[in-house]
């Protein structure tokens, strides 16, 4: 159940990128312990119980009042959960907090902690009772069916309130994360910003290069020492993951999925694909069916 809780995909037409779990009743079920991706920037606050988990060769446990960051596209094990592990969790997208953060500075505070490793904050029961708090107040107006703007303006400021929060407890448990931000920090964003909005149609280094004014080497150079990832690796990551979306979440042919993407060709984008998977996009969508 961990699994599915920490990856459902956010981007519906219910939640628009955003989506909050309150868990206050969770039954232990005997899970494989395999590897699984976690799709989406999350953060997971524990109220009651333990939960261990694995990422890469290092394992965590999780107890109350443990704020637990998890970047995008993380690769972790669901080791162990006890009985009584009650939960907040908030999951959400680039896309969702580059069009909902009313100022650059929360978004720009989000891009840095969507590159960090998993870092987990042990809370003072002061700042454990205001977080859960506004991740309450987000759950509140998510389950509301009101659809009247106002409800989606205090979505909105709601959210804000959560960033606000999670900047200011960085800023006071772990003051070295800095997210004020250095000129290379600031550049590394402004690349994260643009792909977001760019990577469907532009796929080749040299458009972000040439859109942050630098060679396509220094935009590398820039990006990898930050994040130990290429730019190019952020681009191929971005075109992969929307293409499982797709592929997964929607009855479009594979030829449709690849003008979605702007390939030149269906082939074209089947070779990329099994490139970067060792599968076929028919293959992998296939593969997702019969696991329904």
């Amino acid at each position: 159940m961990i699994k599915e809780i920490l990856n459902t995909e956010v981007k519906t037409a219910e939640n628009d990128g955003l989506l909050i779990n309150v868990i206050k009743n969770y039954t232990v079920k005997n899970e494989v312990k395999v590897p699984f991706q976690i799709l989406n920037f999350s953060v997971l606050l524990i109220k009651a119980g333990n939960l261990r988990i694995q990422f890469s060769s290092q394992g965590k446990v999780i107890r109350r009042r443990d704020l637990f960051v998890i970047p995008a596209n993380s690769i972790c094990t669901h080791l162990e959960t006890t009985d009584n592990i009650q939960l907040y969790l908030i999951r959400t997208s680039v896309d969702f907090v580059l069009d909902n953060c009313y100022k650059k500075e929360l978004a720009d505070a989000f891009s840095i902690l969507m590159l960090q490793s998993d870092y987990k904050i042990k809370l003072e029961e002061k700042d454990f009772t205001v977080l859960s708090m506004i991740y309450k107040l987000m759950y509140f107006l998510q389950c509301t069916s009101e659809s009247r703007e106002i409800y989606n303006d205090l979505k909105r400021i709601s959210f804000n309130l959560f960033m606000y929060e999670l900047k200011v407890i960085y800023s006071k448990y772990v003051p070295d994360a800095n997210l004020d931000f250095s000129r290379k920090e600031s550049f590394v964003i402004q690349f994260l910003t643009v792909l977001a909005i760019h990577y469907k149609k532009q796929h080749h280094v040299q458009f972000y290069a040439g859109a942050l004014y630098v060679t396509p080497g220094h935009l590398n150079k820039m990006v990898k020492l930050r994040t130990g990832k290429s730019a190019k690796t952020f681009i191929i990551d971005a075109l992969i993951t929307e293409a499982k979306n797709l592929l997964e979440d929607s009855q479009d042919s594979i030829a449709k999925i690849s003008d979605e993407l702007e390939f030149s060709s269906a082939a074209n984008f089947s070779v990329f694909f099994k490139r970067h998977t060792s599968i076929l996009p028919s293959e992998y969508r296939s593969n997702k069916n019969h696991t329904l």
